[in-house]
């Protein structure tokens, strides 16, 4: 966590690799490691130790949020709405979620379900999402 803290996140992966090798049920390390790998820009290694990850832990709302935003980079909109609605599912009161599926659905041209998810996240506090309304849904 130390060098994940000081950005070497090659550093940290090597240590999580470690960690994983002497206790592969300690899956909160799969969670950090898919974290460093994000940072990293290797999206699909992201996605496959959040997928671990979530496989133990199923309400966690943060999990399925990283791992649909690691599926906006490999252009699998599907899989990343289908996180991001889960998330929400678990914690509707994230207006960043809602963003995040917006992006989503913009992506796929369902320009409708982008700005339902826009007017909520505006609703949820975040005020950028009145600007992407303004651009994207009048």
């Amino acid at each position: 966590m130390v060098k994940y803290d000081l950005l070497d996140y090659t550093g940290a992966i090597a240590d999580y690799n470690k960690a994983i090798e002497l206790n592969q049920n300690d899956y909160v390390v799969y969670g950090n490691r898919g974290l460093a790998k994000y940072y990293l820009k290797d999206y699909t290694g992201a996605i496959v130790d959040y997928s671990t990850f979530i496989s133990k832990n199923r309400e966690n709302d943060d999990a399925y949020n990283s791992r649909g935003l690691a599926k906006l980079f490999v252009s699998d909109y599907l899989g990343a709405i289908a996180d991001f609605n889960k998330a929400i599912s678990i914690n509707p009161e994230i207006g960043y979620y809602y963003i995040h599926s917006a992006i989503a659905k913009m992506e796929r041209k369902d320009t409708l379900g982008a700005c339902l998810d826009l007017s909520k996240a505006g609703e949820l506090g975040v005020s950028s999402a009145y600007e992407s309304i303004k651009k994207y849904c009048n």
